[in-house]
């Protein structure tokens, strides 16, 4: 079952799927900055397939034009992604939240919020694919100066070895929500010690967007006892529509069963 928005392509929109012999088990997944849905679909579907209930919002801004992108701001993309998730906890024994470049960084300050949360804990796991927590070049420091002077800079959508595939995003990269995201690095930094859930991390060696040290400070500074990093060697930084995915595709349904389902439950879909 998908969710269409007017002026937005069907590919890109907001997909949701009730899930199948486990749908008391719920997953959230959060896509990039300047991306879509369409770039974790067959993410999403490799779960709905896993008999999980799978939720996948657009992002207040994205897939339209880039200029409707700086009018909105990391608060409004994460408040998206808070409002799925309060529908999957209503629905849902377990839940788990997964994200993209941004969206693992969306994820991880859910993840964060859950340990403050009055109702208590509320998110089982976070996995996380080249998660984008920092700059990855000095020069990014210049981003809110730089918002102020230039309206756009070009895009980064679609870093992907695998030639024959694209991503949706943006050709442009609108600095108001730049500057954004660049607030968001700092807010997500500061409470990574707050991250105990069990943890996932997908990361390719070779990213044109993010780099490396955004996965190794995630690593370096939650407070989860159960962690794993696994490497996607022949993947960018889209890893989800790349050369690898499968690895992430199984390695995240393997995860959830391992965490949500009792022994004797988590061969069958």
């Amino acid at each position: 079952m998908t969710e269409t928005l007017s002026g937005v392509a069907p590919d890109t929109g907001p997909f949701r799927h009730a899930g199948g012999a486990h749908a008391n088990v719920g997953v959230l997944l959060c896509h990039g900055f300047t991306g879509t849905p369409q770039s974790l679909r067959p993410w999403a579907q490799s779960l709905v397939e896993a008999g999980f209930r799978v939720s996948l919002p657009l992002l207040p801004g994205h897939g339209t034009q880039w200029k409707d992108l700086q009018a909105t701001g990391w608060p409004d993309w994460l408040g998206a992604l808070q409002g799925a998730l309060r529908e999957l906890r209503a629905e849902c024994d377990r839940v788990f939240v997964m994200g993209l470049s941004m969206g693992g960084a969306l994820a991880l300050r859910l993840a964060e919020l859950d340990a403050l949360s009055p109702e208590g804990p509320g998110i089982d796991g976070v996995v996380l694919v080249n998660p984008s927590v920092k700059r990855n070049r000095p020069v990014e420091a210049l981003i809110p100066l730089a918002s102020y002077l230039v309206a756009s800079t070009p895009g980064i959508a679609s870093d992907i070895k695998l030639g024959s595939v694209k991503e949706d995003g943006y050709d442009r990269v609108p600095m108001k929500a730049a500057r954004s995201l660049s607030q968001l690095w700092k807010i997500v930094q500061g409470d990574l010690g707050r991250v105990t859930q069990p943890v996932l991390l997908f990361r390719s060696p070779q990213d044109h967007v993010v780099h490396p040290s955004s996965s190794a400070l995630v690593l370096a500074r939650i407070a989860s006892k159960d962690v794993e990093e696994v490497l996607l060697p022949d993947s960018y930084h889209v890893a989800t529509l790349d050369n690898d995915a499968d690895r992430i595709f199984q390695g995240s349904v393997a995860f959830v069963r391992r965490l949500a389902l009792p022994t004797g439950q988590e061969a069958g879909a």
